[in-house]
C-alpha cells in the first residue's frame, strides 16, 4: 500500500498518493482512456439533491449508480427503487461543475426500465411468481462503449426466489438482452449456497476497449466466506464476462474488516458498492461500511481502492473458496473519504469518471443512495484527477 498524506488547500482537502498510475477517459465512453501518471485526487465539491425532489411525477431518491458518456456529455443516474415509490427507472441529468465548485444538477429526462415482456417491473406486492415477470433492485448502470446501449444490474431477492441479473437496454430503458450470471451466484435448494440477500451484484464496468464486462459482488457468497466482522474481512468475487456473456475470468476480492463496532444488538456490514475500469488490468473499487449506533443511526465509512487483476488466482471454476487456497487480488488505498472535508459521508454506492475540467484534467464523481430516508442524503461528490506533471 502506498503512503497517503492529507493536505488542506483553501479549505479543501487534497489526497496525495505516491507513484500511482491511473488511466482516465478522454473520449467516446468512460472506459476509452489513455494512461497517464497522477499523484493525487483533489476534492472539488459536494452537492446534495433535496430529499423532496421530484421529476416527471417520480420521487428522486435511491440513487445507487452513475455513469458518464463524454462523447455527448450525457449523465445517467439509476434509482434502486424496487417499484415501491415509482416504477424502476433511471434519469438523465446535466451535472455542471468546474475545478472549484458545483454549479448545479439539472434533471433532463426520466426513463422507465422495461422487462423482456415490455412491461414495467412490478414491486414485491404485485409480483406473483409469474415467469414472465421479476422484481428489479437496480444498482449499477453503465454506457456500453461499443454501441448505443446501456447495461444495468439487479441484486435479486432470495425471499421471492429471484436471482440477480445483468441486463442491457436501449437508452429509453427498453429491454434488449441479458448476460447470464455464473452458477456460483445462483440460489439452489441449499440455503447456504449462492448470493446473500442485498449483497449481490452491486457494481459493473466495461473494459477499456468495451470487449468485456466486469461485475463486483457486494458481499461474499454463502459457500465462499462468512460476512466481514470488526476482526476479519472476507472474500467476495469480481467477474469478467465477454460481450456476449461468457465468463472469461474471476477473482477473489479481499474486503476490509468493519472499521467500528455497532451498538448492542445493532447491525454493521462492509461491501463493494462499485467497480470502475482504469485500464485493461487495473480498477477502482468503492468499499462502503455502514455501522449502526445504539440510537439506531448509521455512520458510513467509504474508501476508494485500486486493484490489479494480474498475478491473482482465476477462481471461475472454483465453487467454494472455503475449500481452496487462492491468491486474492492486491489492492491499495487511494482515498479515505472520511478524512475528507465533506459535511457528511453518506451511503455512497456509485462511481464514474466524469468530464474534462476547464484546466484539462479529468474528474471522478461519486453518488450516494439516500434509501428514500429523510435523515440521509442524495449526494454527488466530484474530485479532480491531477497529473504528475502538475505536482
Amino acid at each position: 500500500m502506498k503512503t497517503m498524506h492529507k493536505v488542506l488547500l483553501s479549505g479543501m482537502a487534497t489526497l496525495i498518493f505516491t507513484n500511482t498510475t491511473v488511466s482516465t477517459e478522454i473520449s467516446g465512453s468512460e472506459n476509452n482512456s489513455s494512461s497517464r501518471n497522477t499523484n493525487h485526487l483533489k476534492l472539488i465539491d459536494a452537492k446534495t439533491i433535496p430529499f423532496d425532489k421530484t421529476y416527471k411525477d417520480t420521487k428522486v431518491g435511491g440513487l445507487s449508480g452513475i455513469t458518464y458518456d463524454p462523447s455527448n456529455n450525457q449523465w445517467l443516474l439509476i434509482s434502486d427503487d424496487r417499484s415501491e415509490h415509482n416504477a424502476a427507472r433511471f434519469y438523465e441529468a446535466d451535472i455542471d461543475y468546474n475545478n472549484n465548485k458545483f454549479k448545479n444538477i439539472n434533471f433532463k429526462d426520466m426513463h422507465t426500465l422495461k422487462q423482456p415482456n415490455g412491461n414495467d417491473y412490478p414491486n414485491k406486492e404485485e409480483y406473483n411468481d409469474d415467469k414472465n415477470n421479476t422484481v428489479a433492485d437496480p444498482e449499477s448502470i453503465r454506457f456500453d462503449p461499443k454501441n448505443n446501449e446501456i447495461l444495468y444490474t439487479s441484486e435479486g431477492d432470495r425471499s421471492l426466489g429471484l436471482n440477480p441479473f445483468i441486463r442491457k437496454a436501449n437508452k429509453q430503458g427498453e429491454y434488449l438482452s441479458e448476460i447470464p450470471i455464473t452458477d456460483t451466484i445462483k440460489m439452489n435448494e441449499d440455503p447456504k449456497v449462492g448470493f446473500r440477500n442485498n449483497q449481490a451484484i452491486e457494481g459493473s464496468t466495461f473494459s477499456q476497449n468495451g470487449n468485456s464486462i466486469w461485475t463486483s459482488m457486494e458481499g461474499p457468497l454463502f459457500q465462499d466466506d462468512e460476512k466481514p466482522t470488526t476482526k476479519s474481512g472476507a472474500l467476495t468475487r469480481i467477474t469478467q464476462y465477454d460481450h456476449e456473456g461468457s465468463v472469461i475470468s474471476e477473482f477473489a476480492y479481499p474486503l476490509d474488516p468493519i472499521p467500528k463496532s455497532p451498538g448492542k444488538g445493532k447491525q454493521a456490514d462492509n461491501g463493494v458498492t462499485e467497480i470502475l475500469a482504469i485500464n485493461d488490468h487495473e480498477f477502482f473499487t468503492l468499499e462502503r461500511a455502514s455501522v449502526q449506533a445504539e440510537d439506531g443511526s448509521f455512520s458510513n465509512y467509504v474508501r476508494i481502492y485500486k486493484i490489479d487483476v494480474n498475478n491473482s488466482t482465476d477462481i471461475q471454476h472454483i465453487e467454494s473458496l472455503k475449500q481452496e487456497k487462492v491468491k486474492p487480488l492486491k489492492k491499495e488505498l487511494v482515498a479515505d473519504l472520511n478524512e475528507e472535508n465533506i459535511d457528511k459521508i453518506d451511503n455512497i454506492e456509485g462511481m464514474t469518471f466524469g468530464k474534462k475540467l476547464p484546466n484539462g484534467n479529468d474528474s471522478l464523481v461519486l453518488i450516494s443512495d439516500n434509501n428514500f430516508n429523510k435523515s440521509q442524503k442524495s449526494q454527488v461528490i466530484a474530485f479532480e484527477v491531477i497529473p504528475e506533471k502538475d505536482k
